[in-house]
């Protein structure tokens, strides 16, 4: 016997082990023991020569009638053909190789009678008449006394098919892992034996053998349920203590007040808060109240009002003495809501300002861009404590930037900080930890992968408020190109009513390879590049839109430049802002009607729900057309339908993750290592996710360093390596 922990070059030897390390990443007995099969086959039932139908899988059983071998003229290859029949009909099959390898010619001389499965295809050959064909099929010779329970125990056998690599076949995989599969000490099962009996799982011995030769498919059922839940329930475990340390963690209780600045501030409001907003204002209310910090996840459809439920957070910190931050992933979104804030606090926000309320505080932006002597008071207010509210780009990371007494850090979408990013904000609190919000529109894969598997509290904001406008979308596709000529047509009719429109491109297009702020996708069919917002816009000037007053914004003007242009749209000087996706998030033009987006299949399901919510932000109606040479029946095809056909971006984000996957709840993608999550999905295995965190947390009070389950330690010590471990402090 031999542990998880052994090299498998002292297993397999040292040419194996070099194959499974080099392409699969693969090192010791455990590694390869959880390389699952990636699908199984199935052989299925006998079918009868004279019913094959090409694109079938099938298995046959038949007698070898001809045998001919031949080189290849166009290489040096070698392909031997075999001719075989059922008495019903005859059937080709083609074995290729190079002479020496092998080739089963000693296997099948004529007379020998066996099982051949694989995928039937039909070939023409020079002279005669298209022929029917197995491929490098799968065979088993049969003696003529056994051949019919032969044939049924052939035909029901399951064949695991392992990821496999150059210079490793299937079976030579799969004799690899039969062989540590067979050696290896699996120690303590780490599922503890009263949890185990209760939801009715297997050992885990029983489940390794289940999962790599299963002998039905109703073991292998099994199999796959105990390693899911192994998967979610360990996971669960390492959150489960994360969430106790941090509970244990200090942070200063800022509980309402209810006469300060934030009351001023609802009785001012112009317009009722939805329910869903008054909610999760309370869920965070409640808390900032807590002696250890919140960790809060702030869901809400692109319009629903997550701005200013962050802003009542921030004011019920700044009531209590402390100041809040504001994190924004780039300038033009900094400089958005700092004005955005600015606007809806009005003499609130003007402390030590004429005209400002008894009772304010004071907002100030930093970012990278700002003149030194601006910088330098912005700084100041933030160290003296006067500004109550500090709105910043990845500037409020750097060292220098001190904070009288932060209490809450508003993250706006947090997936795009990385781990240091946030975690160096938080820093900047001595004697404790800050409240953290992170707010999300439409969440990308991870995050909502973080959200169900718990490491985060969760409010969901589900309701637009009211007078905001639906927003059509629709695709403009290339068998139609009398729609495109509509889309321009459009564009002026919105500006003759007095509105304006955004026209977003995947690159700028100053230059070969220069592909903008976001890089578009690969391209997946093999299509031109996609269009650059400078190649477009002498075409609209000139032709398509000429006469209408155009401005263009990407992320390589300089930061005064991009505000000027964003505060001339704004201020309604500009019918057409031609941009890259610097403009899909807080970017808030209520005029702004219609989007046109170039390319739009360049572009990710959350990143055009995004990127449409820019439109219909008042109350005029908001349209949105996605502008594709994609062909029907594509991918990026289906892709563009789907965000046409529904405007919820919760539904979306579950597209979004079919297509990408969660990546790595304990930060290997991030690293760029292998998921610790090999058989659980989030969109099949959510109940199983739900039931594992609520088991976990239970045993976890029960049981904290897991001293009375050794075998459940010794797992989540090896999930937990030294970097992932950082990685869960840090998050």
């Amino acid at each position: 016997m031999t542990n998880l922990d052994e090299p498998l070059q002292k297993v397999l030897g040292d040419k194996t082990a070099k194959v499974l390390s080099k392409g699969l990443d693969l090192h010791t007995v455990g590694d390869l023991l959880h390389h699952y099969p990636r699908r199984y086959a199935h052989r299925g039932e006998l079918t009868p020569l004279n019913e094959l139908a090409d694109g079938e899988h099938v298995t046959v059983m038949a007698e070898v009638v001809k045998v001919q071998g031949r080189a290849l003229s166009r290489s040096p290859g070698y392909v031997l053909e075999i001719t075989v029949t059922d008495g019903t009909g005859e059937l080709k099959l083609s074995f290729f190789g190079r002479r020496g390898s092998y080739i089963p010619e000693r296997d099948l001389s004529p007379g020998t009678r066996g099982l051949f499965a694989g995928k039937i295809s039909t070939y023409r050959p020079r002279s005669g008449r298209p022929q029917r064909q197995l491929a490098h099929p799968q065979y088993k010779v049969v003696a003529a006394r056994d051949a019919d329970a032969a044939a049924r125990e052939w035909a029901d056998e399951i064949i695991p098919i392992h990821p496999t690599t150059k210079g490793l076949d299937i079976d030579a995989i799969g004799k690899s892992v039969a062989t540590v599969l067979d050696l290896a000490d699996l120690g303590d099962d780490p599922m503890p034996e009263t949890l185990r009996d209760r939801l009715g799982m297997i050992p885990l011995a029983d489940a390794y053998e289940g999962i790599h030769r299963p002998k039905d498919w109703e073991q292998l059922g099994r199999a796959r349920k105990r390693l899911k839940w192994d998967e979610a329930f360990v996971l669960q475990i390492a959150l489960a203590q994360r969430r106790r340390a941090a509970a244990a963690l200090p942070a200063r209780p800022r509980p309402s007040t209810g006469d300060g600045i934030l009351h001023a501030f609802d009785q001012r409001l112009p317009f009722d808060l939805t329910e869903g907003q008054l909610q999760v204002g309370e869920e965070i209310a409640a808390d900032l109240a807590e002696s250890h910090p919140m960790h809060r996840l702030l869901q809400g459809d692109v319009g629903a009002g997550k701005t200013i439920v962050a802003l009542r957070a921030m004011l019920q910190v700044v009531d209590n003495g402390g100041q809040a931050a504001l994190l924004a992933p780039t300038e033009v979104l900094a400089q958005q809501h700092y004005r955005s804030i600015t606007r809806m606090l009005g003499e609130l926000g003007q402390s030590g300002q004429i005209g400002g309320a008894e009772r304010a505080t004071r907002v100030t932006l930093v970012t990278g861009s700002q003149g030194a002597k601006v910088r330098r008071a912005s700084l100041l207010e933030a160290a003296s404590g006067d500004a109550g509210i500090v709105v910043g780009t990845h500037a409020l990371l750097e060292d220098h930037v001190q904070f009288a007494d932060l209490g809450l850090v508003v993250v706006d979408e947090q997936h795009r900080f990385g781990v240091e990013q946030r975690d160096a904000l938080r820093e900047k609190v001595s004697g404790g930890r800050p409240h953290v919000l992170v707010m999300t529109a439409t969440p990308i894969p991870r995050t909502v992968a973080m959200t169900v598997f718990g490491d985060l509290e969760t409010s969901v904001l589900g309701q637009l408020p009211a007078g905001r406008s639906a927003i059509g979308t629709h695709v403009v596709p290339p068998e139609k190109p009398a729609f495109l000529a509509r889309t321009w047509e459009r564009i002026r009719e919105e500006a003759g009513k007095g509105r304006q429109v955004y026209i977003v491109c995947p690159r700028i297009g100053e230059r070969e390879g220069d592909e903008g702020d976001v890089p578009a996708p690969p391209d997946e069919e093999g299509r031109r590049s996609p269009l650059g917002i400078m190649e477009l816009l002498p075409m609209l000037e000139d032709e398509l839109l000429a006469g209408l007053r155009i401005g263009v914004l990407h992320g390589k003007l300089h930061p005064d430049e991009k505000d000027a242009v964003m505060r001339r749209f704004a201020a309604g000087e500009l019918d057409v802002l031609l941009a890259t996706t610097v403009i899909e998030v807080g970017v808030d033009v209520p005029n702004a009607t219609a989007m046109v987006i170039m390319d739009a299949d360049r572009f990710g399901v959350s990143q055009l729900h995004q990127l449409r919510g820019r439109v219909g932000r008042g109350t005029l109606p908001g349209l949105c057309l996605l502008v594709t040479d994609a062909e029907p029946g594509s991918k990026a095809r289906e892709r563009l339908d789907a965000v046409a056909s529904t405007t919820d971006g919760f539904a979306l984000s579950r597209l979004d993750l079919e297509q990408r996957r969660e990546g790595d709840v304990l930060g290997a993608a991030q690293a760029g290592r292998a998921s610790s999550l090999r058989l659980l999905t989030l969109q099949r295995d959510e109940d199983v996710i739900r039931l594992a965190r609520e088991e976990a947390t239970a045993l976890v009070e029960d049981d904290p360093e897991l001293e009375r389950h050794p075998g459940l330690a010794t797992e989540l010590a090896s999930l937990l390596d030294e970097e992932r471990t950082e990685y869960l402090e840090k998050t």
